[in-house]
Order: structure tokens, then C-alpha cells, then sequence
């Protein structure tokens, strides 16, 4: 399985008296593409929102390269190079794409032109409205802005927050392209994602979350071919 580079082992997070997590420990490979699937309610977000230091774990080790990172502030976890693309997007509607982008580095002390001019050549759109509102773009090119700005931080890690969320089918299908090309630049991503079916294609390893439990874990291939998984996540 290769090196590990982000260790889970007995995450808990509570929400007041609400048991978000109970209990869950999975790994991430280096250089892997690894899902998280399950129904609303089931974890996922809480799982990375507590990885990423926006909500702080009740119990249990974050282990980033060897480094404890339960609790830690959202900034030094960006630091250690971990970054979330969140749900719904949360670009500046306000800042153009380049100002967004700009944010996105806003640690960095080096040349980052050399990052924004990558982000473009992934996403051309991106590079055509560089001088336009976010707030302006579509959908898909929020969704892009929002990949491209995570990737400003040149992170090891980059975790995402069903970024196929209200897109037309197509821009599902690109977004997911991207995906898999950011990862053969060795970005290691950690997803989750409604849309299972795309996830686990595109996924090395994936684990069902139920409740906020680990009920099933497979390679992306075992878990489509698996009946349960096709009953419950993949409508078929």
C-alpha cells in the first residue's frame, strides 16, 4: 500500500449531545485517491471538517506525516500542507478569480506565479475570467476556482467536499478529469461524494460510513461490484 500520509484512528466528533463519529480509524496513502461515501448524516463532512481544524475532535488521533494534528487551527494544518475544498464552494463572490487565487497562497512567501499559471492551464476557463467577479462566474467555474484556489497553498494533501454538488452531468465529468489530474501531479486526495458512483471510479480505496461508523472498505472497483453498496449508494 506505500507509504501513509494522513492516519485516522478512533475520531470522535460530537456536536453538543449528537455523536457525529463514533469511533472511526481509516488511512490515506501517499499519493492515493481515497472517498468517503454514505447517506447525509453519516460523518463524512464532520470527518473532514474535524481534519481540517474547523471543528475540534472530542477524541482520537489526526495523524498528518507522522504528526499529531487533533486540534491544531485550521492555519498551521494549511501549513503542514493539508487544505479543504468545502461544500458549496465559499469563493470571495466579491474578489475576481485572480484575487481568489491569490488568496489561496496567501502564506506563501515565493513566486507563485508559476501555481497560478498551472491552475490555468487546468482550467482555461478560469484563465479566460481572470479579471472577473467570482460572484459572476457559473457554478462549474466556482467549482473550479474553488480547486484552483485550494491548490494555491501547494498542498500534499487536498481534501474535497462533494465538489460534483449541483453541477450539470458534463462538468461533473470534468471536475472529476481534474481530479485525477491534480493526483498524477502527487496531490493526495481525500473526497467526499454523493455522487458514488464517479467517486469510487475514481478512487484507489473507499470506505462506507453509516451513522458515523465504518460499516465496508474496499478498493473503488470492489465496492461498485458490491451488491450492498449497489443497493444502497448507486441506485441500482
Amino acid at each position: 500500500m506505500g507509504e501513509t500520509i494522513l492516519s485516522i484512528r478512533d475520531l470522535k466528533v460530537n456536536y453538543g449531545g449528537i455523536e457525529a463519529v463514533k469511533g472511526i480509524s481509516f488511512d490515506v496513502p501517499k499519493g492515493h485517491i481515497v472517498t468517503l461515501i454514505g447517506a447525509n448524516g453519516a460523518g463524512k463532512s464532520s470527518t473532514l471538517r474535524a481534519i481540517a481544524g474547523l471543528v475540534r475532535p472530542k477524541s482520537g488521533a489526526i495523524e498528518f506525516e507522522g504528526e499529531n494534528l487533533a486540534g491544531r487551527d485550521t492555519t498551521s494544518i494549511v501549513k503542514k500542507g493539508v487544505t479543504l475544498v468545502p461544500e458549496g464552494r465559499r469563493i470571495f463572490p466579491n474578489l475576481t478569480v485572480i484575487e481568489n487565487l491569490r488568496v489561496g497562497a496567501y502564506m506563501r512567501k515565493d513566486d507563485i506565479a508559476g501555481d497560478i499559471n498551472w491552475v490555468y492551464e487546468l482550467f482555461p476557463r478560469l484563465k479566460e475570467r481572470s479579471w472577473q467577479a467570482g460572484g459572476t462566474l457559473s457554478g462549474g467555474e466556482q467549482q473550479m476556482l474553488a480547486v484552483g484556489r485550494a491548490l494555491m497553498s501547494r498542498p500534499k494533501l487536498m481534501m474535497m467536499d462533494e465538489p460534483s454538488l449541483g453541477l450539470a452531468p458534463l462538468i461533473v465529468r470534468d471536475i472529476f478529469g481534474i481530479i485525477r489530474e491534480i493526483n498524477r501531479h502527487g496531490v493526495t486526495i481525500l473526497l467526499i461524494e454523493q455522487n458514488a458512483n464517479m467517486a469510487l471510479s475514481t478512487a484507489d480505496t473507499g470506505y462506507v460510513l453509516e451513522t458515523g461508523r465504518i460499516t465496508m472498505t474496499g478498493s473503488g472497483s470492489e465496492l461498485i461490484a458490491n451488491e450492498a453498496v449497489k443497493a444502497a449508494y448507486l441506485g441500482t
